[in-house]
């Protein structure tokens, strides 16, 4: 929603400067150098690392983004209350991907820890699927072309936590700009500090050599969640000090010299605490933004949106913005399972699923029409006695969402 200029606006200016005070604790970004890179051999070439022996863990148990009460569950003004017309489709390629008892080249799959952080992309001619501990390739036929392995197996020889750890919290991209695959989990036990290992292929080939590089944080970098943009892979994650949450992190990673294998940087703004988890915006379809938009970042807030701007500077860090937040009016809602608990029941089972009901659910993606641009951003809320998905499109970011 868009307010007028009007005789307000002084008054409304001091809320916008009072707004970006209390958005980021830093006003200039923290910079970090990337603690070691290097080179890795073709991946397919590297001896997987074994699983740990014992049986399956949960890695690390949820942490909660502290909100405030949501109130007593109330109608939802924006619940579709019509069926919408059917939308054929056509069924494409099945096939059986990483879970308990997937055999592939490198043998069988034993790893069912909870919770499973299932997460897959699409390449050019290959599929990678990354399920907490282990991931495996395939061709676009559903024939695996290696795996499972264990995701430290990626950093093997690289030294560190990054590879003696496999914590899990991953990740796996296909910048489709360059052409190159991007991996990244966390190497947290035994913390502090606290790493973030990233991984960008050399190549289009996911089997091929990667450019290696870890991160530390002196804080907890929990739940961490990336973005591709043309000038930055973007990154937010929430901090924690122990189970204290100390706000969300919003961080640019210089793409550039990742892509060349050179020495990378990282610039983080620090949010207050007040104000929740947050996602960056992840580019989709083949229309670059605007040549020098920022990367945007969305939050949820008491019946609102908040939206950010970051822009990264790696020449000049000191150019490096964090500018918010704007505040979107949206229709009310409760937070589902009050506040982003675990509530939801299966089939079959007494066990509940987390709602995280309490952030915005990846992804936050980001499509540039030519006539317009477009952020599409949902999270999990209360519907009655039921639990559903809210969804949002958010026009004009760069200008008056």
């Amino acid at each position: 929603m868009r307010q007028a200029f009007s005789a307000s606006a002084s008054l409304s200016l001091c809320l916008l400067v009072s707004g970006f005070v209390a958005s980021a604790e830093n006003p200039h970004a923290d910079v970090k150098h990337a603690e070691k890179h290097d080179v890795s051999p073709p991946l397919k070439e590297i001896p997987p690392v074994p699983e740990p022996p014992g049986p399956p863990h949960e890695l690390r148990p949820l942490r909660l983004v502290p909100r405030q009460p949501s109130g007593a569950p109330q109608q939802d003004t924006a619940l579709q209350s019509a069926a919408a017309p059917l939308v054929s489709t056509t069924a494409g390629l099945n096939f059986a991907g990483v879970g308990n008892g997937f055999t592939g080249p490198q043998g069988a799959y034993s790893d069912v820890t909870a919770p499973p952080d299932t997460n897959g992309a699409a390449g050019v001619t290959q599929y990678v699927q990354w399920v907490n501990t282990s991931f495996a390739i395939f061709d676009k036929s559903g024939n695996p072309i290696l795996g499972p392995i264990t995701g430290n197996t990626l950093w093997s020889g690289f030294g560190g936590p990054c590879e003696s750890n496999n914590d899990g919290d991953i990740m796996v991209k296909f910048d489709r700009a360059a052409g190159r695959w991007f991996f990244s989990q966390l190497a947290v036990s035994g913390g502090p500090p606290y790493y973030q290992c990233i991984a960008v292929s050399t190549g289009i080939d996911a089997t091929g050599s990667y450019n290696r590089y870890a991160f530390s944080f002196t804080n907890l970098n929990d739940y961490p969640k990336w973005g591709i943009w043309p000038d930055a892979y973007y990154l937010s994650f929430n901090q924690f000090q122990g189970n204290t949450f100390l706000g969300a992190e919003a961080c640019a990673v210089d793409r550039n010299q990742m892509l060349s294998g050179g020495p990378a940087t990282i610039h983080c703004f620090t949010l207050n605490s007040s104000l929740g988890a947050i996602l960056p915006s992840d580019l989709d379809g083949n229309t670059p933004p605007p040549a020098g938009a920022p990367d945007y970042f969305l939050g949820i807030a008491s019946n609102s949106l908040n939206l950010w701007k970051l822009h990264a500077d790696f020449v000049n860090p000191n150019n490096s913005t964090f500018t918010g937040p704007t505040n979107i009016p949206v229709a009310a809602y409760s937070q589902a399972c009050n506040g982003g608990g675990t509530c939801i029941p299966q089939s079959g089972t007494s066990q509940q699923l987390d709602s995280l009901g309490d952030r915005p659910m990846y992804r936050l993606a980001y499509r540039n029409f030519g006539d317009h641009e477009a952020l599409v951003a949902t999270h999990s809320i209360t519907s009655g006695k039921s639990v559903a998905v809210r969804w949002y499109e958010v026009r004009n970011p760069s200008t008056s969402p």
